[in-house]
């Protein structure tokens, strides 16, 4: 399916990159919307999924790779092939052979203003139903996995960065002959290496079809401008069939066809360090004449708009020194110029680039689209130390997700998938201790208590890792990132199954200030103050806050010093819990050896996790959001907003220390950074977070006016894009329920 371009008053001849741009961004916005129309909210990234054509469409909930329920739209008459009686298909052998088949149906994109080519309309996850083999029975774990309503990860699916220096170098067919190579040697893995073999020829039959389609285009296109540039997108993809890329151009349009695999695979949406990635390729054609800086912006532009893949900017290279380049800040004017959501982060340290550091600051005031983030780089490469790595392999671990790092190609790490709410087992831990006729309720029995179920929770999440490693490769191997790993291929062995070297699982504690905030109500209305009996409040609690009284009980239980205040104690218990929680997941690995790395992250879910919780003694009602990671709760500066200072000191104090995140999230008012001195402000503000021990601060740069407007009157802010948490959308493409969270945390209402 070719793609069309808008019409324009200016001759399709005469538009320069920047007018091509603005087409590009406007076949953008069409897209979402569209995307809306279709499948409703989405409560995630905006990706760069294309839909597809309404006679072609059929919609379905599936789940993400998030591992969140979603409305999704999935290929009209395509149906996969199961290879088990409950009508699933397991292994990789089904998995490739069933990917193959759907890239063989999946339609081509080609856009005539658009220097690349690629896009995925369909998620192959929408096609697994079961999405486990019914087989490998975990039974024995889901009681207690209910219980404490755990994200526990099985069947998770990749969050792990691929070093894609590998598909650079090799090009699909490289892939290909080492595939077969190794194939040779290791007998044993014949079913792994039939199912990356039908991913690999599933790919470069799709990559062909892409030139055939360009060709197509360009022989029915009038204008010249468009023709050449749809003969050069032939040419690129008929080579790439494969060829390695040789060119600039080249490099960006190999890396869309693989995001665009990988995303409609499994959700995966990492290019890592994307700078340095192609820096070879940009100083080669500069060198020899065939590139300049205007159109490498539009080539990664181009890039950019196909995916909203996580990027690291800058950062240490082995050694420690400097990778920043030119062509880092390129990137970041690709991403001034596009104005459509992006995922870039800028690290941030000691002798690393201030230049860089700056620049991205202005792009962050400038454009309010929630990006750059900023990546703390002496705690994240320290704190990684502490778990036995030397400096080198910690300063090779980068950005690559929401809120996580890792090692490309080496290292597997389910980052951003297993959460254990600290809300919901400090509500196992109260409704326990007050069900006990036997003892006194008292803050420190439910201190104790609850401090028995985290260490619980944790051992039951770490059970279920070793289930999940265990036995995922026999379930959903990953095939696509698995090309692109250091071991894998060589080995015969899937990623989940011991194919490469480090295996370092990320487990987030969520809902800190909730259960802090909790705690510290507990501790001065009921125990010193009197206020209410233990039994009072129990009683309010069940009944929701119900009536004038519980109202008055709420507001008063509500209306403490709450965590970020500073020398509160509820900072003491947030601290508390933080070391407490990171203690027990870093103190030993999973029964079969896998490290666990703690951190402080909610992603999306603080909805969802408040949903299913009743109310909670920190005055917050059944089924309302939880907080956000390890941030304040809006609002908790006695009810008017916290200050930059305070939210960065809180944060700071929370931080696990193991080289995992605890993100601070600001949102400032536009004005803040309107001249230099503000700017300088804000560069000191995340530079004294980073020297407090911070490891990563996502930004929102809107007025309390905009946020507040683009809720009442959606039809005027289409193109508003807020950092949500780990992520940017468009703020008209969320739920009411989030988008009402984005709005309170700017506002902040008491």
């Amino acid at each position: 399916m070719g793609g069309s371009g808008e019409s324009t008053t200016m001759s399709a001849t005469e538009l320069s990159y920047d007018d091509r741009l603005a087409l590009l961004r406007e076949w953008k916005l069409a897209q979402v919307r569209q995307k809306r129309e279709m499948s409703g909210p989405r409560d995630a990234d905006e990706q760069g999924q294309v839909p597809l054509p309404p006679e072609a469409s059929e919609v379905v909930e599936a789940l993400s790779g998030s591992g969140v329920l979603v409305r999704d739209i999935i290929l009209k008459g395509f149906e996969i092939k199961p290879n088990h009686p409950s009508g699933g298909f397991f292994g990789p052998k089904a998995v490739g052979e069933n990917f193959r088949r759907l890239l063989d149906a999946h339609p081509t994109h080609v856009h005539p203003d658009n220097s690349m080519a690629g896009a995925y309309m369909v998620n192959f996850m929408s096609y697994r139903k079961p999405g486990w083999n019914p087989d490998l029975d975990y039974s024995h774990l889901k009681p207690e996995q209910e219980k404490y309503a755990l994200d526990h990860g099985i069947g998770g699916v990749q969050h792990f960065c691929p070093d894609l220096r590998i598909g650079l170098d090799l090009g699909w067919g490289g892939l290909l002959e080492k595939l077969r190579r190794f194939r040779h040697a290791n007998p044993h893995a014949a079913e792994l290496y039939d199912g990356l073999e039908h991913v690999l020829l599933g790919i470069q039959g799709w990559v062909r079809r892409h030139a055939d389609a360009a060709q197509e285009m360009a022989a029915a296109e009038p204008n010249a401008r468009r023709r050449a540039n749809l003969e050069a997108i032939a040419d690129i993809c008929r080579r790439q069939v494969t060829d390695p890329p040789a060119t600039f151009r080249e490099a960006c349009q190999w890396l869309v066809f693989f995001q665009a695999a990988a995303k409609m695979f499994n959700g995966s949406g990492e290019w890592g360090q994307l700078d340095e990635l192609l820096r070879p390729y940009y100083e080669r054609d500069c060198a020899g004449g065939r590139l300049d800086d205007e159109e490498a912006v539009f080539h990664l532009a181009c890039l950019l708009l196909s995916e909203t893949a996580y990027v690291q900017l800058g950062g240490p290279d082995a050694q420690g020194r400097d990778q920043a380049s030119r062509l880092s800040f390129l990137i970041l004017e690709a991403v001034h110029r596009l104005r459509t959501p992006a995922n870039i982060g800028v690290r941030v340290g000691e002798g690393l680039s201030r230049e860089l550091f700056r620049r991205g600051l202005e792009v962050l005031f400038q454009d309010r689209m929630g990006f750059p983030k900023f990546v703390g780089d002496r705690a994240c490469t320290e704190g990684f130390m502490r778990n036995g790595y030397p400096a080198e392999v910690a300063r090779a671990r980068i950005y690559a997700g929401c809120h996580w790092l890792a090692i490309p190609g080496r290292e597997y790490c389910m980052a951003d998938i297993i959460k254990i709410d600290f809300a919901q087992v400090f509500d196992v831990a109260l409704k326990e201790m007050m069900a006990d006729a036997a003892i006194e309720p008292c803050v420190e029995e439910l201190w104790r208590r609850f401090e028995r179920h985290l260490r619980r929770a944790i051992e039951v999440t770490a059970l279920g890792i070793d289930f999940h490693l265990e036995h995922m490769h026999e379930v959903f191997p990953e095939l696509v990132l698995d090309l692109f790993c250091h071991g894998t291929v060589e080995k015969g062995l899937d990623v989940t199954n011991g194919g490469v070297e480090f295996y370092d699982i990320g487990v987030d504690g969520s809902s800190l200030a909730t259960v802090a905030d909790s705690f510290a109500a507990l501790e001065q209305r009921v125990e010193r103050e009197g206020r209410l009996t233990w039994r009072e409040l129990m009683a309010h609690l069940e009944a929701n806050w119900a009536g004038a009284q519980g109202e008055r009980a709420r507001r008063m239980m509500r209306h403490i010093r709450r965590f970020g205040s500073g020398e509160a104690l509820a900072d003491e218990w947030a601290v508390r819990i933080a070391r407490t929680f990171t203690d027990l997941v870093a103190a030993k690995p999973t029964p079969r050896g896998a490290r666990m790395i703690p951190g402080l992250f909610s992603w999306a879910k603080v909805v969802a996790f408040g949903k299913r919780l009743g109310a909670t003694p920190n005055g917050r009602r059944a089924g309302e959001p939880v907080s956000h990671g390890p941030n304040p709760e809006p609002g908790f500066n006695e009810g008017r907003p916290g200050t930059p200072t305070q939210l960065a000191m809180a944060v700071a104090l929370v931080q696990p220390g193991y080289g995992n995140t605890a993100p601070l999230q600001l949102d400032l008012d536009p004005g803040l950074a309107s001249t230099a001195e503000g700017l300088a402000k804000v560069e000191a503000l995340i530079r004294t977070h980073f020297d407090l021990g911070g490891t990563l601060v996502n930004l929102n740069v809107v007025g309390r006016e905009t946020i507040l407007d683009a809720q009442r009157h959606p039809e005027r802010h289409a193109d508003l894009i807020v950092r949500v948490t780990g992520f940017s959308a468009y703020f008209t493409n969320l739920s009411k329920e989030l988008q009402q969270f984005v709005v309170d945390r700017i506002v902040s209402h008491g």
